[in-house]
């Protein structure tokens, strides 16, 4: 092969694997879309669902973040830092995050009205964390009004 050759394969690659970076979705964000699409999808006669029912991945805990939670304190809490993670700055917005094995499957960050849903919960509380188990009692109370889906466990 000539050199010029070389230095076109090797560019050729290195772009390659630019645009698999830049275009391929964290596992999170997939899984959001496909939490988004089973909420959304919740029939109009319905009034209350099991989370678990509606969450397409595997997940053991869930974690729901007070406003204004520190990054440092989701991060310590999860147990390790990720890229896509923002601080809410208003009392109305959702972050969640779900875990599995000690891993992030699934991240909600937002508006319920931007993102269309929104699930609410408190629980145990850790940090103005709350927490909630695969194992726990998941029944999800269903409110629909003005384009928005919320899923709201009261306790």
């Amino acid at each position: 092969m000539t050199r010029r050759k070389i230095i076109i394969v090797v560019v050729a690659i290195i772009l390659s694997i630019i645009l698999i970076k830049v275009f391929k979705k964290e596992l999170w964000d997939v899984n959001e879309e496909l939490l988004k699409q089973e909420v959304l999808n919740i029939g109009n006669s319905v009034e209350s669902v099991n989370l678990s029912d509606v969450t397409p991945f595997e997940w053991d805990l869930v974690y729901s973040f007070a406003p204004y939670t520190s990054k440092e304190i989701i991060y310590q809490t999860v147990g390790y830092k990720w890229d896509s993670i923002s601080e809410t700055v208003n009392g109305g917005m959702n972050q969640l995050v779900f875990m599995k094995d000690e891993k992030v499957v699934c991240y909600l960050y937002g508006y319920p009205a931007n993102n269309g849903y929104g699930i609410f919960f408190t629980g145990e509380s850790k940090y103005d964390t709350a927490v909630l188990s695969v194992e726990d009692d998941l029944i999800f109370q269903v409110e629909k009004g003005d384009n928005v889906i919320l899923l709201t466990k009261y306790e």
